[in-house]
């Protein structure tokens, strides 16, 4: 078992090693990107340069250099590395791990224990790394591709700093390619286009990428292969979208704010990114029409049933076809004029409520189909709003002894402009009978 947490790569004897495994930093200098957290008096180096490393989650996307920090971090503290997944590791195992991290600190050496895909491991089994972190017998390094806020235990978050790991942009990834060339001793067959096509296609991720280069490296071409040419003999990666993760969780924000903030173009750009990552159209029909009653409101009063009609032709049609009225239905969202007054309005509503608890109806307005009733003065000093002028009657609805409430305030946009001409109109009329 001790083999399976060896802290060092063992060499191929002569074998093939990926050209991922030959560009592996030695350095912390030599990491590409992730200047947020290794840059000068960025916090990684800060933490380093003090003598103060303290347990660490990595959160980010794969391919962007976690696990080759967490060893060049061991290496920078003389640590023993020691790497396990969550996805092969078991209680049995993770004991062995710590036990075998006991023994190293009695003989004064530490442990750097980097846990990847740690939020696979369950509640119980986060709570075991405790007592270890807090006697000093292992420093945590955990990585993660989903939220740890949500995926992992507050115990575990309270004892580690969180670091965020990003996607390399095109200038990183165009210095690991360059990186790539000279190790292979050659340069890619590409022209400009497809060099930048192909550092697309990785999106984002550096080990994607010198898998790919390597693929390319090994073709035998004459002259440089133009985009086309490469789209042939490699396939895009598909693209990052977990529909459970947080993948799914920002797209769909950004979709929402971009409809929120009034731009079609963005919307149908995230809308897109949704379909060609797996999303089912059923829950963005739902979240659109969501955004219609959250967003738009009173002040396009049409945009509620034209989401609804989006998604009754969606089930009619299916997709593809019934996508494009989805899309439709965004732009639409998109252009129309914004108000969540009826929203701000229900939620202050639901709080009213909930402080002024069981608070009956004032007697006025309830109905005496009894006698007894009557007598306890159901009903007496009703007007009916009909007979009186203006057919409004001013009467007060809301219980006795609590101030009116004003929770509904239309704003100066779309059909609200109108709804708010009618609010000022009766407000002015109840002032008139009141005096």
């Amino acid at each position: 078992m001790a083999d399976l947490f060896a802290s060092e790569t063992e060499q191929d004897g002569g074998g093939h090693r990926p050209l991922a495994d030959r560009l592996r930093p030695q350095t912390l200098d030599e990491v590409i990107g992730q200047d947020q957290i290794l840059g000068p008096e960025a916090p990684l180096r800060v933490m380093l340069e003090a003598g103060a490393l303290g347990s660490l989650v990595f959160w980010g996307p794969p391919g962007v250099g976690k696990t080759t920090i967490a060893r060049l971090l061991a290496h920078e503290t003389d640590l023993q590395f020691v790497q396990i997944s969550a996805i092969f590791t078991g209680v049995p195992e993770l004991r062995k791990v710590f036990e075998a991290a006991k023994i190293r600190r009695q003989n004064g050496q530490g442990t750097l224990l980097f846990v990847d895909e740690i939020h696979r491991f369950n509640k119980a089994q986060q709570d075991g790394f405790l007592p270890h972190m807090e006697d000093g017998t292992i420093l945590l390094v955990g990585a993660t591709t989903e939220n740890p806020s949500f995926e992992l235990n507050a115990a575990v978050m309270s004892r580690a700093q969180v670091m965020v790991l990003e996607r390399l942009d095109l200038k990183d990834l165009e210095l690991l390619a360059q990186r790539a060339e000279r190790e292979l001793g050659t340069a890619l067959p590409l022209d400009g286009a497809a060099r930048e096509a192909l550092l697309e296609m990785a999106d984002g991720d550096g080990r994607a990428l010198l898998n790919l280069i390597e693929q390319v490296a090994a073709w035998s071409v004459e002259g440089k292969l133009d985009t086309e040419a490469l789209g042939t003999r490699l396939m895009r990666r598909a693209a990052q979208y977990d529909k459970s993760g947080d993948a799914h969780y920002n797209l769909i924000s950004a979709l929402h704010k971009s409809v929120r903030g009034s731009d079609p173009d963005a919307a149908l750009y995230w809308f897109a990114r949704m379909l060609e990552g797996g999303e089912d159209p059923r829950f963005l029909a739902r979240r659109i029409t969501r955004m219609a009653v959250e967003d738009i409101g009173l002040a396009d009063p049409q945009a509620q049933a034209i989401c609804l009609q989006s998604w009754q032709t969606y089930e009619r049609l299916g997709s593809p076809e019934g996508e494009l009225a989805l899309a439709q239905a965004l732009v639409y969202l998109a252009l129309a004029p914004k108000s969540n007054a009826a929203y701000v309005a229900y939620k202050g509503a639901r709080k009213a409520a909930k402080q002024t608890g069981s608070e009956p109806p004032p007697k006025h307005i309830l109905n005496a189909p009894t006698s007894l009733m009557k007598d306890q003065g159901f009903g007496a000093g009703y007007a009916y709003d009909h007979d009186a002028e203006d057919g409004f009657s001013g009467q007060n609805y809301f219980p006795e002894g609590m101030d009116r409430q004003a929770f509904y305030a239309p704003v100066e946009r779309g059909f609200e402009r109108d709804l708010q001409k009618r609010v000022a109109y009766f407000a002015k009329l109840r002032a008139k009978r009141e005096t």
